[in-house]
């Protein structure tokens, strides 16, 4: 993989454009009648061969690369998967490198769907997604780059066999037993979610630069990858070592020259710990596009006062309901409106509805559990018909999906109000910690908080605030602790205020999907 300055002196442009010829005119035809997502890429590989697709760890890869390379993956995994059973998973396993999206193209292209595995992931769980979906064929950057560099002239690859209700990619999430769930997401799924993102948010043909912060294993990373080839614009990855390292950090958002933001709300407020995090670095950024967290009404009014120039916009949705299934754009009018920032807007060609315990239908401004259906919805978790019976079912002739999410809907306008499961019972009382959460982030002076409870021998003790406050320096620990305790207890009952506070300097620890990383928060009280 070369550079796009590179790009002429790297390859014969006279044997380029003869493997192509054939290929061109078919693209053409496919992406204007079919639409469908790896004729689209294919197309960009034609179209603008030297346009950069991918940028990661000082790497590039072009649209032209991206094409040939694919599709030697393609061939290559035909013939090692010519015995087995149709559609068995081919695994991906990298780091946000390059050779990982040639190789989940090229599964595709080889009728195989893909599951992305990341190489930060412990080996005892890698192990058990590779048994779990049914693999046979796992594939490394390594490998990958081996077979790319074999068999780059095999540029014609036929075009997909995978079918519209047939599985694109497989994502594995944690499971209450353990062991991983794998979500199945077909074609027509993802084709929905992402031609919803391309005509909502309205993105330029080969103008736009993406963000991607999340790893490939992590259903986030779908709402930049797709969205952005599709268009024929540039995807930049932030690795690890780009995270790990505060200055580094700063030097590639920099230089990325990014119009378009996508991350977890956690990932922006690391961003903001440093004052130079602002349109001056980021002058051509357009939009931020959140998803996989509760977006808080201050980190959204401190990125509309340091990025004037760029709208942000909240989403919504599991995995098992294709990324994102609700959004909208939040303006300084709904944050004045709205104390907690609601999720949005169902997609086209989506329901969302809020049931009782009995699966009953509330009424609007109800609480109760979040209700999916429509055309982006999984059809299942991938050999365990047992949980896809408690979780999937259909709503008339639409698949529909039990998130175990807790909201309301106020005139067709969703509110998430946490997990079901993340609720507690404390003394007799039933709590549920995002309540408790979202109260302490009003509070001034607090950027962001997580509360957990604390256990001895088994058994609930009592809860604790882990703060990440801006006015710790302002007055004692204790004082603090008093100050935001008699606070809390004007906003909720005197049962559901912290025991005890924990102010942290900087941010929280993350995971590595940019999520809060709760265990280490629990693993710190001693």
């Amino acid at each position: 993989m070369v550079s796009g300055n590179n790009y002429h002196a790297y390859h014969n442009v006279r044997q380029r454009r003869f493997c192509y010829a054939q290929l061109y005119l078919s693209s053409i035809l496919i992406f204007k009648f079919k639409q469908m997502i790896i004729e689209k890429i294919n197309y960009w590989g034609v179209q603008n061969p030297g346009h950069i697709a991918h940028r990661s760890g000082g790497k590039a890869l072009t649209y032209g690369e991206l094409l040939q390379r694919s599709n030697a993956v393609a061939a290559f995994i035909r013939e090692q998967l010519q015995d087995k059973e149709p559609k068995v998973p081919v695994a991906i396993r990298g780091h946000k490198e390059s050779e990982m999206l040639i190789g989940f193209l090229g599964a595709v292209k080889s009728g195989h769907p893909y599951v992305p595995i990341d190489s930060s992931m412990p080996e005892e769980r890698v192990e058990k997604i590779i048994q779990t979906s049914g693999a046979t064929l796992v594939l490394d950057v390594e490998k990958i780059s081996e077979i790319t560099n074999s068999r780059f002239s095999e540029a014609s690859a036929p075009s997909t066999s995978i079918g519209p209700d047939d599985p694109f990619y497989i994502l594995f999430t944690s499971g209450s037993t353990g062991d991983p769930k794998g979500v199945v997401i077909t074609r027509n799924n993802l084709e929905s979610f992402v031609s919803w993102m391309v005509e909502e948010q309205k993105f330029s043909e080969q103008k736009e630069v993406f963000l991607n912060q999340a790893p490939f294993s992590f259903d986030l990373s779908v709402m930049d990858i797709y969205p952005c080839l599709v268009t024929g614009n540039t995807l930049v990855s932030i690795t690890r070592d780009d995270v790990s390292n505060p200055a580094q950090l700063h030097k590639t958002l920099q230089a990325a020259d990014l119009t378009v933001w996508v991350s977890t709300p956690s990932f922006a407020q690391l961003c903001l710990m440093e004052k130079t995090f602002q349109k001056k670095i980021l002058p051509k950024l357009r939009k931020f596009l959140f998803c996989g967290e509760t977006l808080t009404s201050k980190t959204a009014a401190i990125l509309l006062e340091r990025f004037d120039q760029s709208e942000i916009w909240n989403t919504y949705g599991p995995t098992e309901a294709t990324v994102a299934t609700s959004s909208i754009k939040i303006t300084k009018e709904i944050i004045e409106r709205y104390p907690f920032l609601p999720v949005g807007y169902p997609k086209p060609q989506c329901n969302i509805y809020i049931y009782d315990e009995h699966d009953q239908p509330l009424e609007s401004e109800k609480l109760g559990q979040i209700i999916i259906s429509g055309d982006n919805v999984s059809p299942g978790y991938l050999g365990r018909p047992d949980l896809t019976a408690r979780s999937f079912f259909k709503i008339g002739d639409l698949p529909a999906y039990r998130t175990g999410d807790q909201g309301y809907l106020e005139n067709n306008l969703l509110f998430f109000k946490g997990r079901m499961d993340n609720q507690i019972k404390l003394h007799g009382y039933r709590i549920e910690l995002g309540d408790i959460e979202s109260n302490l982030e009003t509070l001034p002076g607090i950027r962001s908080a997580a509360v957990i409870m604390r256990q001895n021998n088994g058994t609930d003790d009592y809860l604790i605030a882990f703060i990440v406050d801006e006015n710790s320096n302002q007055q004692t620990e204790f004082e603090r602790t008093r100050t935001l305790k008699k606070s809390l207890a004007e906003k909720v009952p005197g049962y559901m205020v912290p025991k005890k506070f924990v102010f942290m300097s900087g941010h929280f620890p993350m995971t590595t999907n940019g999520k809060i990383d709760r265990k280490k928060l629990m693993a710190s009280v001693k």
